[in-house]
């Protein structure tokens, strides 16, 4: 039996989030609905503890550590807000950066970055899917991978010296001058439809099913 690590089993976790999204541009009708239909679960999971139930079939199929088993079922639900189908459209991109893209047309972005870098590890969560349902209104790509590995540092150790590099370099990539932001000018997701799109168009319908 091969053994992976933390970060191969994080990433083909993440994967199969995007793969989720992309089945809604399939040809094939079966595997669109199945899509809608877990999509909508997922971002049902963010309601409530009991809600929550809803994202196990998607997380503990891939074998999460038990110390991050609760980050990536917030992941998932995070993921479903903001949907987009190709995992390398902002590949390496801290979530300070995606929200740099949003201070562009957006200026009160600021404010809402810096309270999000204050806020403490039980806060978190609520701020992020605040953030991400921002994000997607606009729509503005995230990097689940980096996203994922990030909240393993400040949900698991927030204190730690890694915890504070994380923090510094999501304020790094926020303030970064917009013209040294290679990644700045197209921060609409690749794919047949984009992801505001999907996050405000299959939320209504995946929602009622």
């Amino acid at each position: 039996m091969t053994t992976t690590t933390p970060q191969e089993r994080r990433r083909r976790f993440v994967d199969s989030l995007y793969r989720l999204h992309g089945g809604l541009s399939s040809p094939i009708p079966h595997r669109v609905s199945t899509s809608r239909q877990a999509l909508a679960r997922l971002r049902r999971s963010l309601t409530g503890s009991r809600q929550q139930v809803e994202a196990y079939e998607y997380v503990f199929a891939h074998d999460p550590p038990e110390r991050e088993q609760d980050i990536w079922l917030l992941v998932a639900g995070l993921f479903a807000l903001n949907p987009q189908s190709n995992p390398r459209t902002r590949f390496g991109r801290s979530f300070g950066a995606s929200m740099g893209a949003l201070y562009a047309t957006r200026p009160t972005a600021e404010r809402h970055f810096t309270q999000l870098l204050a806020r403490e590890p039980d806060a978190l969560p609520h701020h992020l899917r605040q953030t991400v349902r921002l994000l997607a209104t606009h729509p503005i790509a995230i990097d689940y991978a980096q996203l994922l590995d990030d909240l393993v540092v400040l949900l698991g150790a927030p204190t730690s010296d890694t915890a504070h590099r994380t923090r510094l370099r999501w304020a790094r990539d926020f303030h970064r001058p917009r013209h040294l932001d290679t990644s700045a000018s197209t921060d609409t997701p690749s794919g047949a439809e984009h992801a505001g799109t999907h996050a405000s168009s299959d939320q209504a319908q995946g929602d009622n099913l």
